[in-house]
């Protein structure tokens, strides 16, 4: 399943002609769990660090600065429970992302 994914992270970052920058499912995501099932999805990547992804990701419209708005969540978690933006997590560090049903802006 990870090569799959990655093939499809290639993919993408060839469409936006910008690097691939990996993410192994046993990274950390920041991931806003209060938001979990709100639409859009929304994605932001920052430089990756240690063990982490350098991705944040939240759901709905609405977005906050509270120091506990983000979780650390492994990606594979993310891969699982929404595989519409699996193929997103390979653009690299200063790009972002907004997923709604067919509606995407890179």
């Amino acid at each position: 399943m990870q090569t799959q994914i990655e093939e499809t992270q290639k993919d993408i970052c060839r469409q936006y002609a910008t690097e691939y920058v990996a993410v192994r499912g046993s990274d950390k995501t920041g991931f806003a769990l209060s938001t979990k099932g709100l639409t859009p999805i929304n994605g932001l990547r920052h430089p990756v660090a240690g063990e982490t992804s350098g991705w944040y990701i939240w759901c709905g419209e609405n977005f906050s600065d509270a120091p506990d708005f983000f979780v650390p969540l492994h990606t594979y978690h993310l891969y699982e429970d929404y595989p519409e933006i699996a193929h997103l997590l390979g653009l690299p560090p200063g790009y972002r992302f907004l997923l709604a049903g067919d509606f995407l802006d890179v």
